[in-house]
């Protein structure tokens, strides 16, 4: 991503708090997305996530701090402002009874006032040869697509997703990646949540990690995955155990049943004391590989635990 230091950002948060009743969902964030940035947040169940978005959507007041949104204020703004946004929800709210493809993006493409070609959003998304396809005929994965549709149909300048590819297969997200991957080339702005870690590090440009309605880390996910070390995974040869191993492995060995794990920040030097040490007992590291640190690492370093589940905060 290149953008200028002096450039209006197309989000920027300051002080932003919001709490309900006794529960302080967040408390005091600032951060700012620039114009063209894919920016991911992410977090544990009641973190703030959802909340923070509900204010930058205009869902949600504010009790304190500022926020700016394409240069609006989002708790007061209108239709210009919804004009420019785009939102792709985690639960889809569309009817599907009888309604076909067309009909439902002709139906919400009427409320912009430049919105953009239904058959040309139809292919973005991946459903072409559909548009007379009722809803209720489609599979899970296709009625998803259809909400992304809808978040597209109004061209916006600022996209909202929320847990995108839910109900994708393999393929599928992959496909929706490469269509986020062209909304960014184009220009657009997208703030992203997401439980899949390999989406947030394949598609984010910078990620905020939020804990408590604090953020504890944001940044590019390569610089996050500077928290955690490489993990050099091998299966205990018959009749080795772990104090046979050289010094410098043993020391830092961690063994699940025969397989043995070690983290390391100097993989290559630790490669090549343990293959050296194989290569003189002429014994075979069966399923030898080297893990690179992984966003989900850093994330679960980060937070200090691992939460699943839909995020209500």
């Amino acid at each position: 991503m290149s953008t200028s230091s002096t450039a209006t950002p197309a989000v920027a948060v300051a002080g932003l708090t919001k709490s309900y009743g006794s529960v302080r969902a967040v408390r005091g964030i600032s951060f700012e997305v620039s114009a063209g940035e894919v920016f991911a947040l992410l977090g544990p169940n009641g973190a703030g996530k959802s909340t923070t978005v509900e204010i930058l959507e205009g869902h949600r007041r504010a009790d304190s701090g500022q926020v700016s949104v394409l240069g609006f204020d989002p708790a007061s703004a209108g239709r210009e402002f919804r004009d420019r946004i785009g939102i792709v929800l985690q639960e889809s709210t569309v009817d599907t009874s009888e309604v076909t493809v067309a009909e439902a993006l002709d139906t919400f493409g009427a409320a912009y006032r430049r919105p953009r070609d239904r058959d040309e959003v139809i292919e973005l998304v991946g459903l072409a040869g559909k548009a007379n396809a009722r809803l209720k005929t489609l599979s899970g994965g296709q009625q998803r697509r259809i909400d992304m549709a809808l978040g597209l149909i109004g061209d916006p300048d600022l996209l909202f997703l929320d847990e995108p590819t839910t109900g994708f297969d393999p393929e599928a997200r992959r496909a929706a990646w490469e269509m986020i991957r062209g909304l960014r080339s184009l220009g657009r702005t997208i703030i992203l949540t997401t439980h899949y870690m390999e989406e947030a590090e394949r598609l984010a440009d910078r990620v905020a990690v939020l804990m408590d309605g604090r953020i504890v880390a944001c940044a590019p996910p390569s610089q996050l995955l500077g928290v955690e070390s490489s993990t050099v995974r091998f299966r205990l040869p018959a009749g080795i155990g772990p104090a046979d191993l050289p010094p410098a492995v043993a020391a830092v060995l961690d063994v699940d049943g025969d397989i043995a794990l070690v983290s390391t920040d100097r993989p290559t030097a630790l490669l090549a004391e343990l293959t050296g040490w194989a290569m003189e007992r002429g014994v075979e590291l069966a399923e030898l590989n080297v893990s690179p640190p992984s966003l989900e690492d850093a994330y679960l370093q980060l937070i200090g635990k691992g939460e699943d589940g839909h995020d209500g905060g």
